[in-house]
């Protein structure tokens, strides 16, 4: 699967999520970026990018 389409479709799934109080969602394809402003007023950006090479057993940072 291509990092694009994925983005795509996980913007698709948060449009058209419903009873997760998103207000606005917004797409900075330059940054690789979904930008969700929920009712509540928070803001969170979630980034999409592609992790090389950790197909067997990838890790997560924390």
């Amino acid at each position: 699967m291509e990092l694009n389409y994925f983005r795509d479709k996980l913007f698709d799934l948060l449009n058209d999520s419903e009873g997760m109080g998103i207000a606005d969602l917004n797409a900075d394809e330059r940054n690789s970026l979904l930008i969700v402003r929920t009712e509540d007023g928070n803001v969170f950006e979630i980034v999409c990018r592609q992790a090389a090479g950790k197909e067997d057993g990838w890790m997560t940072a924390n």
